[in-house]
């Protein structure tokens, strides 16, 4: 998708109805639907995060969205792919500011000079109970990263059209923290697989755009 058609569709996307648990649960194995309902009682001492999906344009003009990979440690998420965000701190003024704070710690993209669209659908994440609220945003030129090496192992840059096409949707068979060698969904990219609640929020995105685009 070129930058131009993007934009275009951004006074769509700030007023499109969220589409949230529908296109999370295309997203979700049956297993985790499972572990959902059995977690529902930490909602309530969940802690909360907030992260950014940030668009912008290449040097060809074509609109890219920017994930992050996290280092291999011991730890639930170890090597996963992210959206660049983190835990909300005492000193935010709320998970936005997170996002935009962690974004620019993460990858070097200075807050300033992303334009946010709106939040999106949270998403509750049991293995780690956070209460993640992720935000659509965009530069209008395309990022210097400087990638912070304690955080970030490495950066995914992934063309928006790959998001909207089904042809990036597959199929793994993983070890989760709740069940072994279960057939989850995920999307494709680059030779990363992306899957749980990065892939539920992708979901949403992918699901809101098309919306715009159709309308």
């Amino acid at each position: 998708m070129q930058f131009e058609e993007f934009l275009s569709l951004v006074p769509k996307l700030e007023k499109i109805p969220l589409t949230g648990v529908q296109s999370h649960l295309k997203m979700v194995p049956l297993e985790r639907l499972a572990d959902l309902r059995r977690n529902t009682l930490q909602l309530s001492t969940a802690r909360q995060a907030g992260v950014l999906c940030l668009c912008y344009p290449d040097a060809n003009q074509q609109t890219k969205i920017v994930l992050t990979q996290r280092h291999d440690y011991d730890g639930v998420h170890a090597r996963q792919i992210s959206f660049p965000g983190g835990k909300m701190e005492p000193d935010d003024a709320g998970p936005e500011h997170t996002s935009l704070r962690e974004t620019e710690e993460e990858i070097g993209v200075p807050a300033t000079s992303v334009n946010l669209v709106r939040g999106l659908t949270e998403v509750f994440i049991p293995p780690s109970n956070f209460i993640v609220k992720p935000f659509l945003g965009y530069t209008n030129a395309e990022p210097f990263f400087r990638r912070q090496e304690s955080e970030v192992a490495d950066l995914v840059l992934v063309p928006l059209q790959h998001l909207l096409e089904e042809s990036f949707v597959t199929t793994i068979s993983i070890d989760t923290s709740y069940a072994k060698q279960i057939e989850v969904p995920a999307f494709h990219f680059n030779k990363h697989v992306v899957w749980g609640a990065t892939a539920m929020m992708l979901a949403e995105i992918k699901d809101v755009i098309k919306m715009c685009c159709e309308s």
